[in-house]
């Protein structure tokens, strides 16, 4: 007797997969965290531009007074006098331009508080930069970058020694002061670096130049 064979059914040839059926996945919240960098980027540009102004000027400074000046005690207290006048200043001024900054958007937050009445400000406020921040990571940053110089001169009594070593430190440390500026900046890493390098020799050689002249006229 011939046997026929019946063909499965649709519902016992279809497969079964739980990762369509909408039911059966779990659910989960997920909480994606906002990081503002504004504020963080007004500090972080801050003490980058401040300890690279710190190590140029006081190199270029303590330089330029071993120009005319060959002993380390009278090196040595240019380049503290620089650090310390150098991070007022840098303070100050920083302090000066962020409040500034400050000012102008709160007085655009008043007005546009002013012209749609109870729209919350509270999230804009907080985004404001921090002058106090800003300064402090200057004056700081500045400190930093001029203590560079003053250590290779401090323990070195050979005035061509101490030139040379003074130079090589700053320029070791204008490289790597531009190879964080291009990776903070997204920047080309060694185009930056070279760019702070040369201009910071610039610098030291106008200075040492400059002053020497002007000592040699016996002013």
């Amino acid at each position: 007797m011939a046997t026929i064979d019946q063909a499965p059914s649709q519902e016992e040839t279809k497969p079964t997969n739980p990762s369509h059926d909408p039911e059966a996945q779990p659910t989960e919240d997920v909480e994606i965290e906002i990081v503002d960098y504004s504020k963080r980027a007004q500090w972080l540009r801050a003490a980058v531009l401040g300890a690279n102004d710190g190590l140029l000027s006081t190199a270029a400074l303590m330089i330029g007074v071993g120009a005319v000046k060959k002993d380390v005690q009278t090196m040595i207290l240019t380049g503290a006098a620089g650090m310390v006048a150098g991070a007022c200043s840098m303070a100050i001024g920083e302090f000066v331009s962020v409040y500034t900054q400050y000012d102008i958007e709160m007085a655009q937050i008043r007005r546009d508080q002013a012209q749609r009445a109870g729209e919350a400000v509270e999230e804009r406020k907080k985004r404001l930069p921090n002058p106090f921040s800003a300064a402090a990571a200057s004056a700081v940053a500045f400190a930093v970058g001029a203590m560079v110089p003053l250590l290779a001169a401090a323990f070195i009594k050979g005035y061509r020694v101490r030139l040379a070593v003074v130079v090589a430190a700053a320029s070791l440390a204008l490289v790597g002061f531009g190879g964080l500026s291009a990776v903070l900046g997204r920047a080309p890493l060694v185009k930056s670096s070279l760019r702070v390098l040369v201009g910071g020799w610039l610098a030291m050689a106008i200075t040492f130049g400059l002053t020497k002249l002007i000592g040699s006229t016996g002013i």
